[in-house]
C-alpha cells in the first residue's frame, strides 16, 4: 500500500508554487531593472592606481585603498541610476577612516559585443567628509546616464571627481 499526499498538503503546495511563479513573473516585469545590488567593495591596495599593472577595464582605482560599511543601488536598462554609500571612506595612510572628497561621482561600466568597454561616468554628487564615524563617506544619489544599445556585465563604481574608483559592486 502507498502513501498519499493528503489534499491539503498538495493544495498548499500548489498555492506555494502558484505564489513563487507569481512573484517571479511580477520580479522580470518590473522597472526594466537591469541590475540591484546590496553590497560594494572598497578599491584594494592591489588595484590603486600605483600598484595597479592593469586598470579594472580601463578605469584607474584610487591612489590608495578604500574600504566601504555599505552601498547598494540599482540601474535600469533606460540609465536610471540610484546609488547610496555610507562609510566610503580611506583604509590606509594618515587619514585612514575618512574621507576627503567632497563630491563622488558613479559610473557605468559596459562590455560592448565587441569587447571593448564603454564607461559612462555622471556628473558629481555630494559626499560627507570626515571620519566615518561621525558620517563620512556617505553619499545617496539619482541620476540618468545614456547606456550603449547593448551592456554586457554592467559594473557600477563610486569615483573621484576625476573618475579613479573608490568602490564597485561586488562583496
Amino acid at each position: 500500500m502507498r502513501n498519499r499526499p493528503s489534499p491539503v498538503l498538495v493544495a498548499i503546495g500548489a498555492i506555494a508554487l502558484l505564489l513563487i511563479a507569481t512573484s517571479a513573473v511580477a520580479i522580470a516585469r518590473g522597472p526594466d531593472q537591469v541590475m540591484q545590488w546590496k553590497t560594494m567593495v572598497g578599491v584594494p591596495a592591489g588595484l590603486t592606481g600605483a600598484q595597479s599593472q592593469a586598470p579594472l577595464r580601463g578605469i584607474n582605482g584610487g591612489g590608495i585603498a578604500w574600504t566601504i560599511d555599505r552601498g547598494h543601488g540599482s540601474l535600469s536598462k533606460q540609465g536610471h541610476l540610484e546609488v547610496d554609500v555610507e562609510g566610503l571612506v580611506l583604509a590606509a595612510g594618515a587619514n585612514a577612516g575618512s574621507n576627503p572628497s567632497a563630491t563622488f561621482r558613479g559610473l557605468v561600466s559596459c562590455v560592448n559585443p565587441d569587447g571593448t568597454f564603454t564607461n559612462v561616468l555622471t556628473d558629481p554628487f555630494p559626499a560627507t567628509t570626515g571620519p566615518a564615524s561621525a558620517g563620512g563617506g556617505n553619499s545617496e544619489f539619482e541620476t540618468d546616464v545614456t547606456l550603449p544599445s547593448t551592456c554586457i556585465a554592467p559594473i557600477v563604481f563610486v569615483t573621484s571627481a576625476t573618475g579613479s574608483w573608490f568602490a564597485s559592486t561586488g562583496f
